[in-house]
């Protein structure tokens, strides 16, 4: 019968896992379960020396303790995310707490265990964090292919064709953002679009655009797009996605600016933060827009680039938490108080106002009004669309 139940929990084909814990009980438990899944095993007491075994070996996943003496699991994350963006950490600890979970996935952790781990717990977020790895690895493959030499003079000028195509059919979806304690729609969110097959997704149109150094063009031609139907908002916000690299452009800044007439309605949404290190004066630059009348978002608030620089330099208006918390939100504690405490931090000693962006069922959107969130978006109020799409509350309360 044991043999049984052991062939039914999960095995993978090979991987190998760093376990970083000062208890060596632990640390033999772990070692024991990983083992009878095929999992090789390293074992260091501490972060310094897994940094060491890191720097030396090819390692799949990481399994770290959070209290440890000489260098705690929280800045052991941290070191290892300075080097290697992409290996799952999974972080455990018998002393759970939100500021915790929140900084951990602040800084990427796979996931957030708490002790004791049950043996079933550990195979299972094991197994998963070497799956995705493993597809890590292949992406990384795949970019490399991609990135093949394709810019001789025929091939950019094709492409500088089909850019061109892209901006002359380029068009905005706007989606609305609502207030659901006021029944109303808050605000909009324009998002790219482009009748160019080959250039359809905002992806492919903002990556061919940095390709031929024309970022700043296709800012330019958003920024007009939004400008044709500024009008019809009704005092709605218009919420405008911004690259860093716009930041640069004189035009933004200018008294001519197409939506200079409407600023006090224009929320520029910083996208690609990690870029914004790149930005000279970034401080004096937002002071100028602002000082115009427009206001600052962030997206993406617990997940992928979301460094506290943002706040320091942006000192946004809005923030948006992440579509990837929202989902599940009503199904998972640790999701909902990680909600919560951004939530609660961002609109209370901060003074921000939160949106939580990727809002799909009932459940989910009365889970985020328990909490007190009332700036929602997402298809369960309704898709991008080409017109400013009002929004039958009556019909989605009693949905």
């Amino acid at each position: 019968m044991e043999e049984q139940e052991e062939a039914a929990k999960p095995r993978v084909s090979g991987g190998t896992v760093l376990l970083v814990d000062d208890d060596l009980d632990v640390l033999r438990e772990y070692g024991k379960i990983l083992e009878r899944m095929g999992v090789q095993t390293i074992v260091a007491e501490n972060g310094a020396t897994a940094l060491r075994f890191l720097a030396e070996q090819t390692v799949d996943a990481v399994i770290t303790d959070l209290n440890m003496p000489v260098m705690n699991g929280m800045n052991f994350l941290r070191e290892v995310r300075a080097v290697h963006l992409d290996i799952p950490v999974i972080m455990v600890t018998g002393f759970p707490r939100l500021r915790s979970a929140m900084i951990a996935v602040e800084y990427g952790a796979f996931h957030y265990l708490t002790k004791p781990v049950e043996p079933d717990k550990l195979r299972e977020t094991v197994t998963r964090a070497l799956n995705m790895h493993a597809l890590c690895r292949i992406q990384r493959q795949a970019a490399a292919l991609a990135e093949i030499p394709q810019v001789g003079l025929p091939d950019r000028a094709a492409l500088e064709a089909r850019f061109n195509t892209a901006l002359d059919r380029l068009w905005m979806a706007y989606q609305p953002i609502v207030s659901w304690s006021q029944t109303r729609v808050f605000a909009y969110e324009a998002l790219v679009r482009s009748g160019e097959e080959t250039l359809a997704s905002p992806a492919a149109l903002f990556e061919t655009a940095e390709l031929l150094g024309r970022t700043a063009e296709l800012g330019r031609t958003i920024r007009s797009r939004v400008g044709e139907i500024a009008e019809q908002t009704d005092g709605s916000l218009l919420f405008v996605n911004l690259n860093p690299v716009d930041l640069n452009d004189d035009d933004l800044y200018s008294e001519d600016a197409v939506l200079r007439p409407y600023a006090h309605r224009v929320v520029f949404e910083i996208t690609e933060r990690s870029q914004l290190a790149h930005i000279s004066g970034l401080s004096s630059r937002i002071a100028k827009l602002r000082k115009k009348g427009y206001r600052i978002a962030i997206d993406d608030l617990g997940a992928g680039y979301s460094s506290l620089t943002s706040f320091v330099h942006l000192e946004p208006d809005f923030v948006k938490i992440d579509m990837s918390l929202v989902r599940g939100v009503d199904s998972s504690m640790l999701k909902r108080r990680l909600v919560r405490g951004l939530f609660q931090i961002c609109s209370g000693d901060l003074g921000i106002q939160v949106i939580c962006e990727g809002v799909e069922t009932e459940a989910e959107r009365e889970t985020l009004c328990e909490d007190g969130i009332d700036l929602l978006q997402g298809y369960y109020f309704a898709k991008p669309e080409r017109i400013l799409r009002e929004i039958n509350f009556l019909k989605t309360k009693s949905a």
